[in-house]
């Protein structure tokens, strides 16, 4: 039942009246009498009897259409037990609501395909009878990757095969995907890719076009809108297409004989679902790979700690290219704050355009190139900062991270809350305080002054461009909003590098990578003018594999960390966020496993605290369950506070 209390979180059996045999199918909307009220929900299956002797007779089926299928049930009960949260909030998520008119224009000639429809020949035969025929598999887009064309194999043969790539600079990562999915259909096989955002989605869209011809995919994203999302669920649902691309929405999507899943720049947490149990995509498709036996391709320019798991644990192979061919394939780069840069221009330390990234800009401008200039967007919450070196500043009692206040305030921890009045820069012993970050539009005001003549465009919040011309011209943009520049771009600037470094995260040094590598992965390669300059310290490790174009090696670095500290995804944790009674007694009467350790508290939103849950990978299950099951205890009891549950948040304090 469509019902979000942890304690009835179970199936329920009815009745079905002689009136609705016929409609009362598995997978079928459903309202039933419960508690003296008309709920929602779903039939799962049909029994011939019940242990139960009296049982209410179902109140009605809402529509004949069969939105849930048997795959994603078993999906999201997976994701409920793994996020320890309940079936009916996963469904929410995988089931689109119900649009009357657009599924009487999608079904109004068939159901969906039984299971017999779904072997082997049925599949082939309708794979050639569909427009566009079979989708030809291309292997060269993949052959700067000695792993790539055996990938595309294994897809064509409908093998198991999961693999994590990382991307070359200047790689169309949309036509790399589309081979993939086109590999699979050619099996005989369908595909989900999850990508982050809308403007991915418009590049794959094209891409997949282009490779399966009209009409061989559908695109689900929330985006569109209830009524075209949920002609596309159904599209797919009823089997007439085989492959669906789409933001984090299309994790769940039902798609026949299921053989690949795939996602792209799996560390973007537009992927992270907003609304409980908080799912992440990445981990929704590898849960269903696990399930189903399919295939499943986790690639970005960037690698995640949880990427790198993926290949030292043996459950996913690398894809990387020759370092010959990173090499060549690779703009110049240079960082701002090494030794020799300082010797010959001292004020770099502390400048925000050095005299290195005004010189690239101004050469690649004479060269009637195109420049892009990355700085932090607006809404960032940076760690407060000395004015004077730039060093992170810290709370001397916890080391939690300061903030300002207000623009004349006393700093104070985040952490501890503890006022540090008296604070002093244990680098350079300066007093002064900064907490500012210059967004693009100043940045775009100050560069068209230095560059007079120079057309500047933004992209960022207001309007994010898709593409831009390749003649001389500045391009600044926020992380994420950064255009395709014809050609390529002739220098990229990643200014600002400090509020990206110094955040209080756990993933600060992971995701400005992450935004360095995307960003320079649009710069032209070396040999063809293309550099890259971004304004940091060359010695730290973030910008070092910037350097050398290695992600693979900073996430094995990172994650080698992570198990010395016992931080995700070397572990897993669960944050209980509350009023401290509220959050006191769930973990009291939950379960927990001998071996988990509770940390906390620390502040959360006003007036509440939040507390950790931490156990080995090998307990998570046991931690998730025993957490829902106190949730559950909870919600019977009627408890008045309530209490948010989030399993490996991507927040941690």
């Amino acid at each position: 039942m469509d019902v979000p209390l942890p304690h009835l979180d179970r199936p329920f059996d009815y009745l079905v009246p002689e009136a609705l045999d016929a409609d009362a199918r598995p997978g079928v909307r459903v309202k039933v009498r419960f508690a003296g009220q008309l709920v929602d929900g779903w039939l799962l299956e049909r029994a011939e009897a019940s242990e139960h002797p009296k049982l209410a007779y179902l109140e009605k089926v809402v529509s004949p259409v069969p939105v849930l299928s048997p795959e994603v049930a078993r999906l999201a009960r997976a994701v409920a037990d793994r996020y320890a949260g309940s079936l009916a909030d996963v469904l929410r998520l995988a089931v689109p609501p119900r649009h009357a008119r657009a599924e009487k224009a999608v079904t109004a000639a068939d159901a969906p395909p039984s299971a017999d429809a779904d072997a082997d020949a049925d599949a082939d035969a309708d794979a050639d009878a569909r427009p566009g025929g079979r989708a030809e598999v291309d292997p060269r887009g993949w052959r700067d990757y000695p792993a790539g064309p055996a990938l595309l194999r294994a897809l064509t043969d409908g093998k198991p095969a999961r693999a994590v790539w990382s991307a070359l600079p200047g790689e169309d990562w949309a036509d790399r995907y589309a081979d993939a999915v086109a590999a699979t259909v050619a099996g005989g096989r369908g595909a989900v890719v999850v990508v982050a955002d809308a403007r991915d989605l418009d590049r794959l869209d094209a891409a997949l076009t282009a490779v399966l011809g009209a009409g061989r995919h559908v695109r689900l994203t929330a985006a569109d809108g209830p009524a075209r999302r949920y002609r596309a669920f159904l599209t797919a649902r009823t089997g007439e297409v085989d492959v669906v691309v789409g933001t984090r929405a299309a994790m769940f999507a039902p798609v026949r004989r299921l053989g690949l899943v795939a996602i792209w720049d799996d560390g973007d947490d537009l992927h992270a679902e907003p609304r409980a149990p908080y799912p992440h995509a990445r981990d929704v498709l590898l849960t269903r790979a696990q399930l189903g036996d399919v295939a499943a391709l986790v690639g970005g320019y960037a690698r995640t700690a949880e990427a790198q798991l993926l290949v030292e644990t043996g459950w996913a192979r690398e894809v990387v290219a020759d370092r010959a061919v990173v090499r060549a394939r690779t703009p110049a780069m240079a960082p701002t704050g090494d030794d020799p840069q300082l010797a010959r221009d001292p004020g770099a330390a502390s400048a925000r355009l050095p005299s290195l990234a005004w010189t690239t800009a101004r050469d690649a401008l004479r060269a009637d190139l195109p420049v892009l200039v990355q700085v932090p967007r607006r809404g960032y919450v940076p760690s407060v900062a000395c004015a004077d070196c730039r060093a992170p500043a810290r709370c001397p009692h916890c080391a939690g991270p300061l903030a300002l206040p207000s623009a004349q305030g006393t700093p104070a921890c985040r952490w501890c809350g503890r006022v540090a009045a008296a604070y002093a820069c244990p680098e350079c012993g300066g007093r002064r305080l900064r907490a500012s970050v210059t967004g693009a539009r100043r940045t775009a005001e100050e560069l068209g002054r230095a560059f007079p003549g120079v057309p500047v465009r933004t992209s960022g919040r207001e309007e994010v461009l898709a593409g831009v011309p390749g003649g001389a011209g500045l391009v600044i943009a926020t992380p994420g909003a950064e255009p395709v520049a014809e050609g390529g771009y002739g220098a990229v600037l990643l200014l600002d590098s400090w509020a990206l470094l110094t955040r209080a995260d756990l993933r600060a040094g992971e995701e400005a990578l992450r935004r360095w590598m995307a960003a320079a992965a649009l710069a032209r390669p070396g040999t063809a003018g293309g550099r890259v300059v971004v304004v940091a310290d060359g010695a730290l490790a973030p910008v070092q594999a910037l350097l050398r174009w290695d992600s693979a090696w900073f996430a094995a670095r990172e994650l080698a960390e992570r198990r010395e500290l016992g931080f995700p995804p070397a572990v897993r944790m669960a944050s209980v966020t509350g009023v401290a009674e509220a959050v006191a007694d769930l973990l009291a009467g939950a379960r927990l496993p001998g071996d988990a350790e509770v940390l906390g508290p620390v502040p959360a939103e006003e007036g509440r605290e939040r507390m950790l849950v931490r156990v080995p990978r090998s307990r998570a299950a046991a931690m998730a369950e025993a957490l829902h099951a106190a949730a559950g205890q909870r919600s019977a009891r009627k408890a008045a506070d309530p209490v948010r549950l989030q399993v490996d948040p991507l927040t941690l304090f």
